[in-house]
């Protein structure tokens, strides 16, 4: 090889040696690019969440609901077999209990069985699974969508008030769940005697349920296999804040204790 041979070979490998070297460069420059881009970006979703309430949304997730405690303390009430009355409502399938006077003193049972009114400080055991009146705590709950099953005692109480308290199997698929949240938000809202506007419907769920979707007001239930069953809204027309069925019409759903997750 002649000397100019071996001067361009080494000029050219020369010049291979310089563009690996920038090629290195230049990929380790791009790596550190990566690595500062994913650090500013995790820091920004870092201080994104740490600003968000809990659940994600000010319109209210399982972070802002508060369910009512349980009641505890006092003695016991057991309530004893309520007594079942005909139903006068038109609606098919509803099981009327006597009310002692609520809404016809037509049905004027014994006593010992009628629906009571009292408070009472203790935990109840009731007879309707899920109650449907009788003896309750003092104290009534915000009416609203619960995610959680919510004390007896507080739910019978805001059915005194006129409320209408849907609950459903635990099991029951999400899709139907969130058919039943899209009916509680569909109904009006309403403000008897002036109190503060409320929709005046409780949807919780209940283990246990005879059926998978039930629709209680004080004094009736109704047993639903479906959301969709069109009597669900009858019934809901029928005894929602009803001065007829109420026992205390005027009554407020606010102002209680607990935070539902929608009102």
């Amino acid at each position: 090889m002649s000397k100019g041979a071996r001067n361009r070979q080494r000029a050219q490998e020369k010049i291979a040696q310089m563009r690996a070297q920038q090629r290195r460069a230049e990929r380790r420059r791009n790596l550190i690019i990566i690595g500062s881009v994913v650090v500013v970006v995790g820091a920004v979703i870092g201080v994104v969440i740490a600003v968000l309430p809990s659940g994600g949304s000010s319109s209210g997730g399982s972070g802002n609901e508060v369910v009512p405690p349980a009641v505890t303390g006092g003695a016991p009430v057991v309530q004893p077999a309520a007594l079942v009355v005909p139903n006068t409502s038109g609606i098919h399938g509803v099981v009327a209990y006597d009310t002692a006077g609520w809404p016809s003193s037509s049905h004027n049972g014994p006593a010992a069985r009628a629906l009571g009114h009292n408070h009472v400080p203790g935990p109840v055991t009731y007879s309707v699974v899920p109650p449907v009146g009788g003896d309750h705590n003092a104290t009534w709950m915000n009416c609203g969508i619960y995610s959680k099953p919510v004390p007896n005692e507080h739910a019978v109480h805001n059915l005194e008030h006129g409320a209408v308290w849907i609950t459903y199997r635990p099991s029951l698929p999400q899709s139907q769940v969130a058919a039943l949240s899209a009916f509680v938000k569909r109904q009006s809202v309403l403000s008897p005697g002036g109190q503060q506007g409320s929709r005046y419907m409780d949807l919780t769920p209940y283990p246990g349920l005879p059926a998978p979707v039930v629709a209680s007001s004080w004094g009736f239930q109704l047993r639903l296999a479906s959301p969709t069953d069109p009597r669900l809204q009858e019934f809901v027309n029928k005894f929602r804040v009803s001065k007829t069925y109420t026992p205390e019409y005027g009554a407020p759903c606010t102002g209680g204790i607990g935070t539902p997750l929608e009102k």
